[in-house]
């Protein structure tokens, strides 16, 4: 079977598990996740608020996240997700060293952990885009990463409907804001928060926090970079740019 056709399956069973129901599991986690967000303290809180408010920002109107060129167009499909993969393994290892040098420092480095981890996440979608060869000086383009980033960590009733967005990416291009303060960064920071509440929250931990936070550092980069992969694949065979 040709590598195309593996990409195709794949994607299509991804298709099918962002599209399904929240199961009763999904439900019982999300009343969990809720519950947890009343015994964290209100600074912890404000300074994830904040924290993503401003990165947001600096995602749509900055010049921070720098790629490398882009690759030649006619690069096949195969060469790029193993240059995409490659890319997510590196990230995944500096998150976990991070996560796990943070952890070990305490509730005020555990706390400095969670700006760290988004910068060095959306460092990783740009370079994802770049790879797969879409132009991240776009403002278009990097509104696309943001939403990436939230049917990533949306909760299961909030993933549909970010998916839907991406699915039809080429027509919600004429529907787009103008202004990027117009994007909704409060529902975006709102389900980040509540996603991380449950990996994260145990790096604040006395002796575990070490070992939690590269752990979790981990799976977390490591799952972003797998839905981005998705995602520009998506796209890819929408454009039918799909290179053999």
């Amino acid at each position: 079977m040709k590598y195309e056709e593996n990409i195709r399956i794949e994607l299509e069973f991804w298709k099918m598990e962002m599209m399904r129901k929240p199961t009763f599991l999904n439900r019982v986690t999300t009343g969990v996740q809720k519950k947890i967000n009343g015994y964290i303290p209100d600074k912890v809180h404000k300074v994830i608020t904040e924290t993503i408010k401003a990165m947001v920002k600096t995602v749509l109107y900055g010049s921070t996240y720098t790629t490398s060129s882009m690759p030649p167009e006619d690069m096949s499909i195969l060469h790029r997700d193993s240059l995409v993969q490659q890319k997510i393994d590196n990230y995944c290892k500096t998150g976990a060293a991070e996560g796990g040098i943070t952890g070990a420092g305490g509730f005020l480095m555990s706390m400095a952990d969670f700006p760290i981890l988004i910068g060095i996440k959306f460092k990783m979608l740009f370079e994802i885009a770049s790879l797969y060869g879409f132009d991240v000086r776009d403002f278009r383009e990097r509104m696309y990463i943001l939403y990436i980033f939230q049917l990533t960590f949306s909760s299961k009733q909030g993933t549909t409907k970010v998916f839907l967005h991406l699915q039809n990416w080429e027509a919600q291009l004429l529907t787009l804001p103008e202004n990027p303060e117009d994007f909704d960064w409060q529902t975006f920071q709102q389900e980040y928060r509540d996603y991380i509440d449950l990996a994260k929250l145990a790096q604040l931990l006395p002796v575990v926090g070490a070992a939690v936070g590269a752990v979790a550092n981990y799976q977390l980069i490591k799952k972003l970079g797998k839905t981005a992969m998705q995602a520009y694949r998506m796209r890819l065979i929408d454009q039918q740019r799909l290179i053999r």
